[in-house]
């Protein structure tokens, strides 16, 4: 990955960007900002299809949502973790791409990779930024400007921070989701993620339209950031109250 992106998302295995944050993703390349994803595993012990076809359905997806540039790290599917070689990997993925904001999973979750997933990128970025750690004659320290956290996973436990309008852009988040026909065709479920039972495209619906209520939207992605976030103008805040 040697072109620079806006907006990088990092997630344990191929899907779950699509899953988790595939609108907002498309909606930034739509805007004209140039997106990238960083998938850790090749989701090589999924108990569907096989690495080989998780890559073709990945590309498949990444070109649906307007992805500039999508790379594998070839970590260990099932056995993330966040060591010295794992981080050194993922530091040099990053300052090649060398984005203003990077999304990650939430840091609690059913599936250890997707708890390390969250830590090792959190990790990732901030040692990126150190220009004495593992230094490259090719790429510069880079360190991303915000971490957005994707509230997608039925264990997480806060409230989001804000949530991003993908009304426009829902379709398309559905058809790259369909790309992953080897996981997700005929599938009542996709583990903790959407785990009820129903048929999956369905809930997705659901569950984007909930999340797009709580912002008088149709169909909306949650974030969470610990830090407080900076308003400008009160009068130019969305949603109204009463």
């Amino acid at each position: 990955m040697s072109d620079q992106v806006d907006l990088l998302a990092i997630a344990a295995h191929r899907d779950d960007v699509e899953l988790t944050c595939g609108g907002t993703l498309a909606k930034a390349a739509r805007s004209g900002h140039r997106v990238g994803i960083i998938d850790l595993t090749q989701g090589e012990m999924g108990t569907r299809g096989d690495a080989a076809t998780r890559a073709a359905e990945a590309e498949r997806a990444a070109k649906t949502l307007g992805v500039a540039i999508r790379v594998n790290a070839g970590l260990r599917d099932a056995h993330l973790e966040n060591d010295e070689a794992s981080r050194k990997k993922i530091v040099e993925l990053i300052r090649r791409a060398k984005p203003k904001v990077v999304i990650l999973p939430f840091p609690v979750g059913r599936h250890p990779d997707h708890r390390i997933a969250s830590e090792l990128g959190r990790d990732a970025c901030y040692l990126a930024g150190l220009a004495k750690y593992a230094p490259s004659t090719d790429v510069e320290a880079h360190r991303p400007y915000k971490l957005l956290y994707a509230l997608t996973y039925r264990e997480d436990p806060v409230k989001p921070t804000f949530v991003v309008d993908i009304s426009d852009v829902f379709e398309t988040k559905m058809q790259a989701i369909r790309c992953y026909s080897s996981q997700f065709e005929g599938a009542k479920a996709a583990g903790e993620v959407y785990p009820t039972g129903q048929d999956l495209y369905e809930l997705i619906r659901v569950q984007s339209a909930h999340y797009g209520s709580l912002i008088r939207r149709r169909y909306g992605e949650p974030f969470y950031t610990p830090e407080t976030q900076e308003v400008d103008d009160v009068l130019k805040l969305g949603v109204q109250s009463i």
